[in-house]
């Protein structure tokens, strides 16, 4: 599947990325700068969509860090329908969680053209790559993390070239971040 889809249910794919491209464990170097207002902005997002999708790697984080955790945003992660898509994951513990193991990019296809509110996908790993090289994701939201870090690099090999034209830019939520918000270019 290498074309943009029209589905009425929106992807959102939002990441954390370092000042130099990084994307991989934004929990070891984005802490600091994720304050208040951001984890505000974020629940607020989180609450517009019906389900969660994530790979493996994102569910392992995830499925340890928010059943423990309380208050709203907690809340709202730990009811919310979540789909993990993984060949090597049998079953999920993470109440509400399906685990998917047939190809991202036609399962995600399908979740789309199902009723519902909003998809979201946190994170750009080798899942949030498939789905952007897939022409799946209707809106990027990047938030720039004012550091330079080592770790996986955004944009990969072999992933494929796609345009995205600017929706919104400007300072981030909390002091020293910046959010970008972009949606795909449609083919004509």
């Amino acid at each position: 599947m290498d074309s943009i889809d029209d589905s009425p249910r929106r992807l959102l794919l939002t990441a954390l990325v370092s000042l130099n491209g990084v994307v991989g464990e934004p929990l070891t170097w984005a802490g600091p700068y994720f304050g208040p207002r951001s984890a505000a902005h974020s629940l607020k997002v989180l609450q517009r969509c019906g389900a969660m999708l994530m790979g493996r790697r994102t569910y392992e984080v995830f499925s340890r860090q928010w059943p423990a955790a309380s208050g709203p945003y907690a809340e709202h992660i730990n009811a919310m329908s979540k789909y993990v898509f993984s060949s090597t994951l049998e079953e999920a513990e993470w109440t509400n969680t399906t685990v998917i193991s047939k190809p991202p990019a036609e399962a995600v296809a399908e979740l789309k053209r199902a009723e519902g509110r909003d998809l979201i996908v946190y994170g750009h790993g080798q899942f949030g790559q498939t789905l952007c090289d897939a022409g799946l994701v209707d809106e990027l939201s990047l938030t720039v993390v004012p550091v330079f870090t080592e770790g996986t690099p955004f944009y990969r090999p072999g992933s494929h070239a796609r345009a995205w034209e600017l929706v919104s830019a400007g300072p981030g939520r909390d002091p020293g971040l910046v959010s970008l918000t972009y949606r795909p270019v449609r083919p004509e």
